[in-house]
């Protein structure tokens, strides 16, 4: 069973959020918060799988920031989905920063567009060792995908958009292994076709090429996808 923390002072607000998320799959136990004192004492009380949180609780405008500070330190690694009506323009930018999965700006998405990301997220979480270990000090690339902090590459940072980052750690957690359009396609949100997916993965190559002008792990293998590749082997059709 999930479970979820939902932090949001507008009642109808919580329990929309809620009712969707309970329909969108089965096994999810949802608490309620609306105030960042019971949110930070939950959270450090409970292991929750995701938090769903708003920025401004009552009249406390950055209560939200907050609280991922607190999710941050608790180093559990937690993925926290933002829903609020401040300017998406203005705070997905700091959002991201501060290690958040996603934001959804109040009133300008659908149902569809939360429990799609909501979902994206719980896969995530599932995919996910629960009980991680250090990279190997040879390994050259460093990437969480729950956690969406940037990926390094031999120890330098790698300047990617959050779509591609999500490609990246697809393509590594399957490192030697074709990675399907289809499976793909599961990772964006918008433009679910294979122009944008080559476009995303032109984006992953010049950011690597950036730090090193010789990278080449990201093989295309027509017809069919991309494998992040260590030896550049041969896909067998």
């Amino acid at each position: 069973m999930f479970k979820v923390a939902v932090i949001e002072d507008d009642i109808p607000t919580s329990q929309q959020l809620t009712a969707w998320i309970q329909g969108a799959r089965t096994g999810i136990q949802v608490d309620n918060w609306f105030t960042r004192d019971d949110a930070e004492a939950a959270i450090a009380r409970e292991t929750y799988d995701v938090v769903v949180l708003d920025i401004e609780l009552g009249r406390e405008r950055n209560a939200g920031i907050a609280i991922i500070n607190a999710i941050n330190k608790s180093r559990n690694g937690t993925p926290v989905l933002v829903v609020s009506a401040m300017p998406a323009a203005i705070y997905r930018s700091i959002m991201k920063a501060l290690d958040a999965w996603d934001y959804l700006q109040k009133t300008t998405f659908e149902e569809s567009d939360f429990v799609d990301t909501f979902l994206e997220i719980l896969r995530a979480a599932k995919a996910r060792d629960p009980t991680p270990t250090a990279a190997p000090a040879d390994d050259e690339l460093s990437i969480d995908p729950l956690r969406q902090r940037s990926a390094l590459w031999r120890g330098k940072r790698i300047n990617l958009p959050l779509t591609a980052q999500r490609i990246l750690a697809a393509l590594y957690q399957k490192r030697g292994q074709v990675v399907t359009y289809d499976e793909l396609f599961d990772v964006v949100k918008s433009g679910r076709n294979r122009d944008n997916i080559r476009k995303h993965i032109s984006t992953i190559r010049e950011a690597f090429r950036e730090l090193d002008h010789q990278f080449d792990r990201i093989e295309n293998v027509p017809m069919r996808g991309f494998r992040w590749s260590d030896d550049l082997t041969p896909v067998r059709k």
